[in-house]
This record gives C-alpha cells, structure tokens and sequence, in this order.
C-alpha cells in the first residue's frame, strides 16, 4: 500500500520539480526524498522521474500518475482539513491563502504578528495555485487569499495593497531577447506566451497574457499550464515566454531562463482579497496587519 509520505514526497516533487524546494516543503532531507521516491518507483517498477545535475522532469509514466493520484489526494487532504479544523474550533481561525513565495513569506509574517499581538484567532496558511485562485475563495477553501491584481469581480472585495513588484519576461537562456538590458511590451510581437488553464480573474488573461502589443501586433499563444512550476519547465524547454514578477528572479532562478525587465510596463500590484458575500472585520484587520508587513518586509 501507498505510504502517505511517498505519496507526498511524490506530488510535491512533481510540482516543484526541485529536490531542495521539496524537501524544505515536507520539512525533510533531501536524502529522505530520494529515498521515498526510489521506494515509490519499486513499487510502479519504473522511474518517474528524469533527473541530472540541473534538471528534474517527469517521465510519461510520472506525469500520468501524477494526473491520477493529484484529485484523490487534494479531495482526502481537504477533508482531513475541515475535521482538524471543526475540532480545533475553527471559528477562532482564519485560513489565509497565499499564491506564489513573496506572497506565502508576507501571509507568514502576517499571520505572525496576530498572534503576537494577541488578535483572537489563528492564522492557517494554505498555498494556493495560480489556476485555482478565485476558485479557493468561492469554494471555501481559504477564507482570504494574497493574489496578484487586477481584479474587479463584483463578488470580491481587494483590500490594501501589500506590495508591488516590477514586472518582467521570462525566456529561454538562449533566447534573442536574453541578452537585453531591457524589453519593450512591443518585443512581446511574434512571441509564444505560455498561458494558465486557470479559474481566475478576467482581468487577468489581458493583463498577464495579452493577446496582442499596445500597437497591435499580435502576440502568439502558447500551450495551457496548471501550475507556476509548470510553466517555468516548459518556458526553460523553450516551449514559450512568460510575464512575471521581480520577485522570480529571487525564488525561481533557473540555468534554463532569464528573466528580463520591461522598461514600459506597470508593476505587479497584490493584495489580500475575500468574498464580499462573507465580508468580516476579522479579514479586514488582517489585510491591514499584512499590508502593514508586506510593505515592511518588501522595503527589507
């Protein structure tokens, strides 16, 4: 049978696609993953991974059994979720979502000083993906989420702004544009943009992965991705482009890309965000406690 660690061990690797990352997310060696990992391809009786000294992928085998144990798992995890936290008094908790690493640190942080300052309630931090932001929120999963913006949706309320971030390209090391200094929003012509198979916000599409320059040009559109860890693989195999935030350059350094500022773009802007159906002061001084940090922590 399954051990519940290999089983982690395994989706968490085939999410960050990164021994260290994972093993500092399980709060094991990376010794201890590979060991997992090994125990788990014994039992397929295959690899499912394709590993050298700069890159993990999955193997065919790998990305299919990650496909079918992902569901079953987040669907046992959530459950265990909602029993933990009916147990624990989950009226006296706040789940704060946060999407990407700068986000997850300021949430921390956040959740951090309620604590100190002897707010009331518990703060419980849950990553979430880019594909399933406003989903989290509408399906209960989170009870506010750090996202990045826009967003307009009439049933959300955003609340301050934690913190803004320059916004760059990213593109495959050898690339014509990774030699630049600087890129234009025009440099963008003629380019793949890797897109999100994602239940976010509308605004997003034209915000992150326009269909076309300020001029006009058109801007080609590339294949759908789930995850951040995703679209880093395939934009480091040359499969396209994306536009991302400074922060990549700090926590998502690759050999395979390069990330390049654009001179003419506005920053990425993110913020607390909660359903107004379910508005509440506790999620509103909260989002004024992570503002408070965010904008603190950013500054250094």
């Amino acid at each position: 049978m399954l051990e519940r660690l290999e089983l982690e061990a395994f989706l968490a690797l085939a999410e960050e696609l990164h021994f260290g990352r994972t093993a500092e997310r399980l709060h094991v060696t990376t010794g201890r993953v590979s060991q997992l990992l090994k125990k788990l391809e014994g039992r397929v009786g295959a690899p499912l991974f394709v590993r050298s000294s700069r890159t993990v992928e999955l193997t065919e085998i790998g990305g299919q059994l990650r496909e079918d144990l992902q569901s079953g798992y987040e669907q046992i995890a959530r459950g265990m979720e909602r029993a933990a936290e009916a147990a624990s008094g989950a009226r006296n908790s706040l789940r704060a979502g946060f999407i990407g690493a700068l986000a997850g640190q300021v949430i921390h942080r956040a959740a951090r000083k309620c604590a100190e300052d002897g707010k009331g309630f518990a703060v419980l931090m849950r990553e979430v993906q880019v594909s399933e932001s406003l989903a989290s929120l509408r399906e209960g999963r989170v009870d506010v989420l750090a996202m990045s913006l826009p967003v307009t949706a009439p049933d959300i309320v955003v609340g301050p702004v934690l913190f803004s971030e320059p916004r760059m390209l990213g593109v495959p090391a050898g690339h014509r544009l990774a030699g630049r200094a600087t890129v234009s929003l025009e440099d963008l012509a003629g380019i793949t943009l890797l897109r999100p198979a994602s239940s976010g916000p509308d605004e997003w599409p034209t915000d992150r992965h326009p269909r076309r320059t300020p001029e006009g040009a058109a801007i080609v559109g590339g294949p759908r991705v789930q995850t951040f860890q995703e679209a880093l693989q395939l934009a480091g195999a040359g499969a396209g482009a994306l536009i991302v935030g400074a922060q990549a350059q700090q926590f998502y350094s690759r050999p395979d890309l390069v990330y390049v500022p654009f001179r003419d773009a506005p920053p990425i802007e993110w913020a607390v965000t909660w359903l107004r159906a379910k508005d509440a002061p506790r999620k509103r001084e909260f989002a004024r406690i992570a503002q408070e940090v965010g904008q603190a922590h950013v500054r250094g």
